[in-house]
């Protein structure tokens, strides 16, 4: 349980709350087995970091 004052976020895996403190060793995630669910969708290539395009896919054709 978090304690008076402490935050509690959703893990981003399963959305089970997660309490931001230095006892949570998983943190932002609430197991090692989410941790290691995300890492392998960054592997997969399921996640990525972009850019913003001005409204166009990455699908789209200039020509």
């Amino acid at each position: 349980m978090a304690g008076k004052g402490e935050r509690t976020l959703p893990c981003p895996t399963c959305g089970k709350p997660v309490t931001w403190s230095a006892d949570a060793v998983w943190r932002p995630f609430c197991s090692e087995r989410c941790r290691l669910i995300d890492l392998g969708d960054w592997l997969d290539e399921n996640h990525r970091i972009s850019e913003p395009r001005d409204g166009h896919s990455e699908d789209e054709s200039s020509g």
